[in-house]
């Protein structure tokens, strides 16, 4: 394709997000998957764009790989504002953010692809470093929400990316080496209008593998799958709505490895081609597919 808005500013998948309603459980959960997990941060974020960051109503756990994560994050104080409209959120699978090392280019290009954007927003968080309490900042471009149905899209800059990948938190005790592939369920009557907005924001146009649609562009893996064609790839899933984002594929180490710390906790996992999977019903709303790098 002529449009160079992915080959020049995204490259990666920046994370991932999960929102649960008890916050605890799903965090520990998570531990028993073998996760290590980043302290409690409150978020700090602006509502528009020039505006300063405030304390909202959320804070996070994450698992950090050094390139993408999963957020786990949920309420933490119902009465303290909600910039970025969290308490609508259902909970599950739903945010994907993508990788940019340019956030106002980004937020210029998307205006100019035709997809309605939020213009360059701020995110902070203090979080607990080796030498002290420091303050991670971020930049953020969502994409309108209302022309989104799978779920929250954004992009996002790393400001201090030291801040979030600490080596400390790296170790996994099941292996964990990053997030390989988002898989994201599209209704019929919707699925060319989703993969086309991934198109024109990836910059590649999509592949075919069996019943799956894939955007491929360095780090940055996608597939699609129509809603009639979901339950041959995710049989027995919950359907959470006629689009969402379904899963994730976590690189591990060693599949048998993480497969017997996941089991150990009385979850049970599905064999697949390439190693094992979790259903979403387990794991907080987001299937997991377990592979070998």
């Amino acid at each position: 394709m002529n449009d160079d808005m992915g080959q020049q500013y995204i490259g990666a998948i920046h994370h991932t997000g999960l929102k649960g309603s008890d916050f605890d459980a799903m965090t520990s959960r998570y531990r028993s998957f073998g996760f290590t997990l980043t302290p409690r941060s409150r978020h700090l974020m602006s509502q528009r764009p020039g505006e300063p960051a405030i304390l909202g109503c959320t804070a996070n756990e994450c698992a950090v790989f050094g390139g993408s994560y999963i957020e786990l994050f949920g309420i933490v104080d119902a009465a303290a504002p909600d910039p970025w409209h969290a308490k609508r959120l259902p909970e599950g699978f739903r945010i994907l953010n993508l990788e940019t090392d340019d956030a106002a280019a980004v937020s210029t290009r998307l205006v100019d692809a035709g997809l309605p954007a939020s213009g360059v927003l701020e995110l902070e968080r203090d979080v607990d470093t080796e030498d002290g309490v420091r303050t991670m900042r971020a930049r953020t471009v969502h994409i309108d929400p209302r022309s989104t149905s799978e779920g929250l899209l954004g992009i996002s800059q790393h400001l201090t990316r030291e801040y979030v990948h600490q080596p400390r938190y790296l170790d996994h005790p099941n292996g964990a080496r990053g997030i390989a592939a988002v898989t994201i369920v599209a209704a019929d009557t919707e699925f060319d209008e989703i993969v086309d907005r991934y198109r024109r924001i990836v910059g590649v146009d999509p592949t075919t593998e069996d019943s799956l649609t894939v955007l491929a562009h360095k780090e940055v893996r996608l597939e699609f799958i129509r809603a009639s064609d979901a339950d041959q790839v995710l049989p027995g899933e919950p359907v959470p709505a006629p689009s969402y984002f379904a899963a994730m594929t976590i690189r591990v180490d060693d599949v048998e490895h993480a497969r017997r710390i996941v089991e150990s906790t009385g979850t049970p996992t599905r064999t697949t081609a390439t190693g094992f999977f979790v259903s979403a019903r387990d794991a907080y709303g987001a299937g997991l597919t377990f592979v070998a790098p």
